[in-house]
């Protein structure tokens, strides 16, 4: 597998990636963090179900698809240490996982586009592909860590919330697509590292993106050389013409 080419792996952890992402936003749009259905003896009434999210809450009656209360000011007044962790977390998880993303789309595209046979004058201003997808995985891993932690503590602060009140709360399906999303983003930083090590075992012309040991750059910098040392040996070898008498 050489470095210099676009391969399967770096594509698939590309969509891998931007699947994650989106189902990051997704779950963070949905009102469908936690449950609370609050049941009735009253047989005139109906059973009611709030439905928490992180930036709004909203309140159904069984069989209603329209909420009774629509509160789009919940975001201000969250009162569950849980959800408030989380409307920090998925966003700076969103945020890492698109520069990830911006990072892996880089290193492709200058892996496809840029030359073999760089510019010497230029050579120092070139992307470091394989370096792009190494710091992208890490990027990725770092997005994993940053979204799974706090959507696994609301498993067990809701337990916690059944055992200090009423069991009437449940996790909805955003604690789902958020541990689907943090498997993708996981799956995507392993892929990386896989190719990324991959690629360290090729010899030093396809593994170093400036052409510090090509031999194009040693036959460029070796001219002057030459052109020097054949002056010199001209300048030394000029004979000398003696006039006799």
């Amino acid at each position: 597998m050489g470095c210099r080419d676009v391969h399967a792996a770096t594509v698939l952890a590309f969509l891998s990636g931007t699947a994650s992402v989106a189902g990051l936003f997704a779950a963070v749009l949905l009102p469908n963090w936690r449950l609370m259905r609050l049941h009735t003896f009253n047989k005139n009434e109906k059973n009611v179900t709030v439905y928490t999210g992180l930036w709004i809450k909203c309140a159904r009656f069984d069989g209603s698809r329209d909420c009774v209360i629509y509160d789009t000011d919940w975001y201000r007044a969250v009162d569950q240490l849980d959800l408030r962790v989380l409307q920090f977390a998925l966003p700076c998880s969103m945020l890492t996982a698109v520069s990830a993303l911006l990072l892996c789309l880089i290193g492709m595209c200058n892996t496809a586009f840029v030359s073999n046979v760089p510019n010497i004058k230029l050579a120092k201003c070139l992307v470091n592909s394989p370096g792009c997808h190494l710091v992208s995985g890490l990027l990725f891993l770092l997005a994993c860590v940053m979204c799974l932690t706090p959507s696994i503590w609301v498993i067990f602060y809701n337990n916690g919330l059944n055992k200090k009140y009423e069991p009437v709360f449940t996790f909805d399906i955003s604690v789902y697509i958020t541990m689907a999303s943090a498997g993708g983003l996981f799956f995507t930083s392993v892929l990386l590292f896989i190719w990324y090590c991959a690629c360290k075992t090729l010899p030093s012309p396809f593994w170093q993106p400036l052409y510090s040991h090509s031999s194009s750059m040693h036959s460029y910098a070796s001219q002057p050389y030459t052109a020097r040392s054949r002056l010199s040996a001209i300048e030394i070898d000029i004979p000398v013409v003696t006039h006799t008498s």
